[in-house]
């Protein structure tokens, strides 16, 4: 009987982005069944994918500007030429429109620093979710038991001042927060919910450079959520695994007890 070949790390990031052969995938399903934890950092690499996939879908959808159009670059190069000379620029000029189209395209589908910062915070804010509200006995570092030590430690790690919010009003009990670390080494807040029926939901919050400022987006990937901001310093994202609709209801909550404008 011939030994299962192990799933390699390529396997795993294949069975991620769709490009796996249906047997294979069928291997790794049955793999990633028995290993739990390795189950969550797979379900982390697929929430970082369809945050990024997310972040730049507009960008990849706009349509080529009129100008770069090549029929009428071409006639509009010929119009003030006549005999063998235009036409040979007319082919030297469909050659090379193709690479200034796409370094046009590159430079214009390219996000400004506050769309860097929002898929940042998006990514993050999916990828934490999809780790640590699957964890039932460990999904926090310290409870809603010591709420003012947690504050106050969380304050101290990220510079800023950070709480967690009170969602009672929103059906959700505080089960305590951790401490995160961002893709450019700082700190961020990771703040834990649940409701009547054990529905976690999670409040992230991390600096941001005080100039910067977005109002509230919304995502989804799978059965989550997700609706970011930044404001004051601060950018902000509710992930649950609940209707665009309350997601976004607690968020207008957190706005308030921030003192943000509605």
């Amino acid at each position: 009987m011939t030994a299962e070949r192990p799933i390699s790390e390529q396997e795993l990031q294949a069975y991620v982005d769709g490009r796996l052969w249906a047997a294979r995938q069928r291997d790794v399903e049955h793999h990633l069944q028995a290993q739990p934890e390795l189950a969550q950092r797979v379900a982390a690499y697929r929430a970082q994918r369809a945050a990024l996939r997310s972040a730049f879908a507009s960008q990849a959808n706009e349509p080529i500007p009129p100008e770069l159009n090549l029929t009428r670059l071409i006639e509009a190069r010929l119009r003030p030429r006549r005999g063998k000379w235009g036409l040979a620029a007319a082919f030297a000029l469909a050659l090379c429109v193709g690479g200034a189209a796409g370094w046009y395209l590159d430079r214009s589908a390219t996000p400004d620093r506050t769309q860097l910062a929002v898929s940042a915070l998006q990514l993050e804010a999916m990828s934490s979710h999809a780790v640590y509200a699957a964890d039932r006995r460990h999904p926090v570092e310290v409870t809603a038991a010591e709420q003012q030590h947690l504050a106050h430690w969380l304050s101290n790690r990220l510079g800023r001042t950070v709480a967690p919010p009170d969602l009672r009003r929103a059906g959700y009990t505080l089960l305590g927060g951790r401490l995160l670390a961002t893709e450019r080494g700082a700190a961020a807040a990771l703040f834990m919910y649940d409701d009547e029926q054990g529905s976690r939901l999670s409040v992230l919050m991390r600096p941001m450079a005080q100039e910067l400022s977005a109002g509230r987006s919304d995502m989804n990937q799978g059965t989550f959520n997700l609706c970011a901001w930044i404001s004051k310093g601060i950018g902000y994202a509710v992930v649950a695994a609940k209707s665009d609709e309350a997601v976004d209801g607690v968020a207008e909550q957190i706005s308030e007890q921030a003192g943000e404008p509605g």
